[in-house]
């Protein structure tokens, strides 16, 4: 996660970033509350398994809050979330069978390769932008994966 935040503050070059923990779900209200509270332009929700499950309810909180949001998951979108950019989860379950199947065919776990994710998904919700009052640059629909209207 370190390495992560790391890059995305070198991306960000000037713009001020503010990191807001949440280590369970009941940390969620208070820390859309702080967020809130900080007057963000835009939100970014990091991977994690505990969002995952979560999504609904950050989804809800964010458009609570009027908070233009990016998730790392489709699924968030499909809630209802504004944009997703990340990996393709189907895609990353299907490569982690494909390495079952070679551990259960006799390959030595520790001698397999570390793949990195190959296919990433841009997901766009023209619905929330709309009930959020931004306009999506089409050059940036052009490259979605999915807009859902």
């Amino acid at each position: 996660m370190r390495d992560m935040l790391g890059a995305i503050r070198a991306a960000a070059g000037r713009i001020d970033i503010h990191v807001v923990d949440a280590t369970g779900v009941t940390d969620f209200d208070s820390a859309f509350l702080s967020i809130a509270n900080a007057r963000p332009d835009a939100l970014v929700i990091l991977p994690s398994p505990m969002f995952y499950v979560e999504h609904r309810r950050l989804v809800a909180l964010a458009n609570s809050y009027r908070l233009p949001t990016i998730y790392w998951f489709r699924e968030a979108v499909e809630a209802g979330g504004l944009m997703c950019y990340g990996a393709s989860l189907p895609d990353v379950f299907r490569r982690s069978g494909v390495y079952v199947g070679k551990i259960l065919r006799g390959a030595k776990p520790g001698e397999l390769p570390v793949e990195q994710p190959t296919k990433f998904e841009l997901v766009v919700n023209l619905k929330t932008a709309k009930a959020l009052k931004l306009t999506i640059p089409p050059s940036l629909l052009l490259r979605a994966d999915q807009v859902i209207e």
